[in-house]
């Protein structure tokens, strides 16, 4: 995980938006600009969004997350099934959001390596909790903030099977990586990453 990026609460405001990601990714290959990309997004309404303002916001996400992929990475989604396309864009979202990153490497890996079955919000709480402690920045955010926050992340981790719902009850599932997804991970030093989802000590 990259140190230079910053925490942030923008992920309150966004979806997993795994369809959406597909098609930017599927212009870039395209060989269209993301420049080109974010215009066709608003311009055709490629996401469905209600309001235009909407539709840009969507596509500013989701070609941030689109950027945090080199070359080698869009070749691997191209190629690869649905759950593996889906958790590369769970990775592209931990690349770009450090407090979701820390989530994920803090207590998603710490619970698979304690042989924890459930994930809940009380595991959120915590988390922020501590982050409140380690940060002024966090400690200012409002309660209902970080309320979506909680929300999203759980939302997010389902949404790329790292959690299965049973009963209402989030089961952790921890995915076996697709070897060249890991490959390419490992290559550009995200062994943290790796260990983040799949708990590897």
């Amino acid at each position: 995980m990259k140190d230079t990026v910053s925490y942030s609460a923008g992920l309150m405001s966004q979806s997993f938006w795994f369809l959406e990601f597909k098609k930017v990714v599927r212009l870039r290959q395209d060989g269209m600009s993301y420049d080109e990309i974010k215009k066709r997004c608003v311009g055709e309404n490629l996401f469905g969004a209600a309001k235009e303002y909407r539709a840009l916001r969507m596509a500013g996400y989701v070609i941030t997350r689109a950027k945090a992929m080199d070359d080698r990475l869009v070749d691997i989604f191209e190629s690869s099934d649905l759950a593996t396309q889906k958790l590369i864009n769970l990775i592209t979202i931990l690349r770009t959001d450090r407090l979701f990153f820390e989530f994920v490497y803090e207590v998603y890996r710490e619970k698979i390596l304690l042989g924890a079955e459930m994930m809940d919000e009380t595991d959120v709480n915590v988390f922020f909790t501590r982050k409140e402690a380690q940060s002024d920045l966090i400690a200012g955010w409002k309660d209902s903030t970080k309320r979506h926050l909680r929300s999203n992340y759980l939302n997010f981790m389902t949404d790329a099977n790292l959690l299965t719902v049973i009963d209402k009850k989030k089961t952790i599932t921890p995915p076996i990586l697709d070897t060249a997804l890991e490959r390419c991970l490992l290559a550009e030093n995200e062994t943290a990453m790796v260990k983040a989802l799949t708990g590897e000590n």
